[in-house]
């Protein structure tokens, strides 16, 4: 699928917010007073600018609120709900540690399952699209919570829980990728099964739907060459996994260590999220004679 530069920032950005504030609300860290402040400013600031990233990908911005009435039905909507909830929940939970060094009972708690259950919210999305093969499986929301987390853990500074973390990440991005490779010839879609012709013999395309570009093929039919993708998976890793692993290492104390480790982490999401959308075969695309993961 294309992948689109706002729902790329959107997930990165929101799901950092979204860790760090669950490990201060279900109080990991309680710090307190101005450096409370910092923190919780840090996690709203990084989740509010990821939402405020994704209106750009609606073709009408003006009706976001109305993605909050489908929450029934919608994951998207769901996802919408739990954030708006996070943020409301974590308020006081927030004040009470800035302004009296004390956090109101309860509130953290729940601020902090509602942020894991945001990410959840935004990976089920994808995780619950059969048209899409490759998203279509427990690793996407392994993916995107295990980011959420490390993400956190790592803007919060605990050296040793982000390394097991970026090691369970670095596991999770690789089964994505091996069993999303997998995925699409698993599914048992073809271009019978497309067209529901299969049953009357082997089916080939004569001529393509369209004689020209249209939505299905810029927003549905991406395909990115097998030595690219493997070249961004291997960026990926060692960006978002194995170099902020060695950098905290090396330095496991060291302000300079922590912030480098978080900008490579940071820029290793934003590279494996591009693939995330970029690698997404839509079955779509049976009907215009693309294989997916072409060379």
């Amino acid at each position: 699928m294309h992948p689109a530069p706002s729902i790329i920032v959107f997930t990165v950005l929101s799901g950092l917010g979204l860790g760090l504030l669950a490990f201060l609300g279900l109080g990991v860290v309680t710090p307190t007073g101005v450096a409370a402040f910092v923190w919780f400013g840090l996690g709203y600031g990084l989740t509010i600018a990821g939402l405020g990233f994704s209106a750009f990908h609606l073709g009408h911005p003006e009706r976001a609120l109305k993605a909050f009435s489908q929450w029934r039905t919608s994951w998207l909507s769901r996802e919408a709900v739990l954030a708006a909830a996070t943020l409301l929940f974590l308020a006081p939970h927030a004040a009470g540690l800035v302004f009296f060094a004390h956090p109101l009972p309860g509130f953290g708690i729940i601020g902090g399952v509602l942020a894991l259950q945001t990410v959840l919210a935004t990976a089920m999305i994808y995780a619950q699209l059969r048209s899409v093969p490759r998203w279509n499986r427990w690793t996407t929301p392994a993916v995107f919570l295990l980011a959420a987390l490390t993400g956190g853990a790592l803007l919060i500074g605990m050296a040793f829980v982000s390394q097991i973390l970026l090691a369970w990440l670095a596991l999770a991005l690789v089964l994505h990728w091996l069993i999303g490779d997998r995925a699409f010839a698993a599914s048992g879609s073809d271009l019978g099964t497309a067209t529901g012709l299969g049953a009357r013999g082997a089916v080939r395309q004569l001529e393509p739907p369209h004689s020209g570009q249209n939505y299905l093929l810029s927003e549905m039919v991406y395909v990115v060459a097998r030595k690219h993708a493997l070249k961004l998976r291997v960026i990926a890793l060692a960006l978002a996994c194995i170099l902020p692993s060695l950098s905290l290492w090396i330095a496991p104390f060291s302000v300079v260590s922590a912030v480098l480790a978080i900008g490579m982490h940071v820029a290793g999401m934003l590279v494996g999220r591009w693939l995330f959308f970029a690698e997404a075969e839509h079955v779509v695309g049976l009907y215009y004679g693309r294989r997916p993961a072409a060379s």
